[in-house]
């Protein structure tokens, strides 16, 4: 079996000696090729060209955004017979796709997790999610958003010299919350089989439940979904405080969000397209796209093969 292994140094919970261990443990069984990333998108150009040489396994030793990346070069001109598998160990503070895999949190210990599967030829195909299937194309591998939760991605990404983690996100979401620095247009959305939903302030689209992690806690907002069901939508009328800290409670909690009057919520939709009279941020993953007036997300079912025990 031929493999890649990409790297991404700078991520959290990445060292050097955790690189060369799982490089070492993967080497003993498959033929590898290591390559440690050094700017945005060198993730995505290596598992593209890993893709077009026809390895066999390409792993994703970093975060979210290291994760995003490999999934998007590996797709990079659609789901096939001959796309190559991913392998994922986890090396950043949230890690939402490879905790809702039922992955290790732990880097050595995920790292047992891949050796397993490559020795047992153990592997499950997931669903993805695709934004702007007709256009730029971008795959999304747990959740994808607009406005509130993009623009705190986008102050965020702007901190990139500081540590991540989840009470950097807490407070700039708080700080987003109290003080919005545009003005939040009214969202649009249109679900297959139903009329246009329109005088929503918040919309977010999962791929799978948790939405994300604070800590060790799950979010819960879509329970109901998951990589073999389409996509969750999960959007709200108002963000008075009262009706965020409502939900914000009910999605801590073990049965997640379940019910509310501003509430609008959706668990396996086919396709999901929410428009806005006005530019607002999109992200994937945690990763800041740009910005639409129309922005269009699809299921993509058995998308791409995993490996996992």
């Amino acid at each position: 079996m031929r493999a890649v292994l990409v790297v991404n140094p700078q991520a959290t919970a990445t060292t050097p000696a955790g690189r060369d261990v799982l490089a070492h443990a993967l080497a003993s069984q498959v033929k590898l090729e290591v390559v440690e990333t050094d700017y945005r998108g060198h993730a995505l150009a290596a598992a593209a060209r890993a893709a077009e040489d026809g390895v066999d396994l390409v792993v994703a030793h970093g975060g979210d955004g290291t994760v995003n990346e490999v999934v998007n070069g590996l797709l990079a001109r659609g789901p096939s017979g001959a796309t190559p598998m991913l392998g994922v160990v986890p090396g950043g503070s949230a890690n939402v796709f490879a905790r809702a895999l039922g992955l290790p949190r732990h880097p050595v210990e995920a790292t047992h997790v891949l050796l397993r599967a490559i020795e047992q030829g153990r592997s499950r195909r997931v669903g993805l999610g695709l934004v702007d299937p007709d256009g730029e194309r971008r795959w999304f591998t747990f959740n994808a958003g607009v406005g509130w939760d993009a623009d705190v991605v986008a102050d965020v990404d702007r901190k990139r010299g500081k540590r991540t983690g989840p009470s950097l996100y807490a407070r700039v979401a708080l700080a987003r919350y109290a003080r919005p620095r545009r003005e939040r247009p009214d969202l649009t959305v249109e679900l297959p089989g139903e009329d246009p939903i329109t005088g929503l302030r918040l919309a977010i689209v999962s791929n799978t439940d948790p939405w994300t992690y604070m800590g060790a806690r799950p979010i819960h907002l879509n329970p109901g979904c998951g990589f073999e069901t389409g996509l969750g939508f999960f959007a709200l009328r108002t963000l008075r405080a009262t009706v965020v800290l409502r939900h914000l409670r009910q999605a801590l909690s073990a049965k997640g969000i379940r019910r509310g009057k501003h509430l609008v919520r959706r668990d396996d939709a086919a396709r999901v397209v929410v428009s806005a009279p006005t530019p607002v941020r999109v992200q994937c993953d945690g990763d800041l796209i740009g910005e639409r007036t129309r922005v269009e997300f699809v299921s993509v079912p058995s998308a791409l093969a995993v490996a996992v025990v």
